[in-house]
């Protein structure tokens, strides 16, 4: 993985060397890893940012709190690591300016990732620098996936099929939310420790899966992104998990989806999740390369037009280290679907309020169509126990 961060660096400053950018500064996580090969766990909520500095045909360097620099340099392959402390003359501010030079008028950065405190810093003390954004040069290599890339995106959708598998085990009458949120969180730890070693570089890859679930159920299934709460669950209660924000592995996140009903379903109810499979089936069934991404969410579209129903949802975007790379599949995206660029792939609609329809899928663009990268049945499911 270090070595492939580094030959992506090193294609990023041949084309910052094209479009005549002097130096970027990358303040996004996921650029970082992306590039620089580590990421940290306090970063920029703290008020602590992590910079890397990438000028064409110098080496790239690495700004980071002192009290993450053992960590971050014990994972990166960059060798140029500079700390910083929260007060006194090596501020963040201080070791920045330092870094970045006198003589600097352009920098490029990525204009929406840019944390506040820092562009409120360039505005007041450096008023006379230009910032360009430069966040399609990024964007534009991330799109297409390497082989190493799937081959880590496949292992977290095996991890998230653990997951959801343990979701389902744990649903019954009478259960709590959270004891399903419980089993989802332990079964794709244990999932993914087991693709870890503790050894060199994966050493500091923690297998935990975090971050509250995506959980909506009975009449608040319609509720998109609600969280898992002590609400017990009923029987005929729809069940909607998403993995969206936890179904992920050495930072590359998948989107995964799918609902369960506690014990059996109403005619109305087994419509509308219908109606959302058909979409999504009919949406991987258009996939393939030199079509346009829009051209997908089209597919998707008249099957929900077909049943009666509408979507105000896009049907997929792409996925990567960041939850949203580009293209997206909706309308108005025109960008050609080319093989290794990887999506996740979703039926949605919401109906009257108080019945929604969901399931989704991460897949590989192939020569030929599209590959799953997530695998579970994808059919009304209707939990017995």
């Amino acid at each position: 993985m270090l070595e492939q961060a580094r030959q992506r660096t090193q294609e990023f400053q041949t084309r910052l060397r094209d479009a005549k950018t002097d130096i970027a500064l990358i303040t996004d996580e996921s650029s970082i890893a992306y590039l620089a090969g580590f990421w940290g766990y306090l970063s920029i909520e703290f008020g602590r940012p992590t910079f890397l500095i990438v000028r064409p045909g110098e080496a790239p360097v690495v700004i980071t709190p002192a009290m993450e620099s053992e960590m971050v340099s014990a994972m990166t392959w960059i060798d140029d690591v500079r700390t910083w402390e929260d007060s006194g003359p090596d501020r963040w501010e201080n070791v920045l300016s330092r870094a970045l030079g006198d003589d600097v008028k352009e920098i490029g950065i990525e204009a929406a990732a840019l944390p506040a405190i820092v562009r409120n810093w360039f505005q007041d003390q450096r008023p006379g620098t230009g910032l360009t954004n430069i966040s399609g040069f990024l964007g534009a290599m991330r799109m297409v996936k390497s082989p190493e890339e799937i081959h880590v995106m496949r292992q977290a959708g095996e991890i998230a099929g653990a997951m959801m598998s343990a979701a389902e085990g744990a649903l019954a009458e009478g259960a709590p939310e959270y004891e399903a949120a419980l089993a989802v969180i332990n079964a794709g730890t244990r999932k993914a420790a087991g693709f870890l070693t503790a050894r060199g570089w994966e050493s500091f890859i923690s297998p935990m899966i975090h971050n509250l679930q995506v959980m909506q159920s009975g009449r608040d299934t319609s509720m998109v992104h609600r969280r898992a709460s002590v609400k017990l669950l009923e029987k005929g209660d729809p069940v909607y998990f998403c993995f969206c924000n936890m179904a992920q592995f050495k930072q590359y996140k998948l989107g995964f989806d799918r609902m369960f009903f506690i014990k059996e379903i109403s005619d109305e109810a087994a419509r509308v999740q219908q109606a959302a499979i058909d979409a999504q089936q009919a949406a991987i069934a258009a996939i393939r390369p030199g079509v346009t991404a829009q051209s997908i969410a089209e597919a998707a579209d008249e099957v929900y037009a077909e049943r009666g129903y509408t979507t105000g949802y896009r049907t997929g975007r792409s996925i990567g280290m960041s939850y949203l790379e580009t293209p997206e599949l909706k309308a108005g995206d025109s960008t050609i679907l080319r093989p290794g660029m990887t999506f996740a792939v979703d039926g949605g609609i919401s109906v009257d309020g108080k019945l929604g329809g969901r399931i989704g899928d991460s897949i590989v663009v192939t020569e030929t169509g599209c590959d799953y990268l997530t695998t579970y049945p994808r059919e009304i499911l209707t939990v017995n126990h």
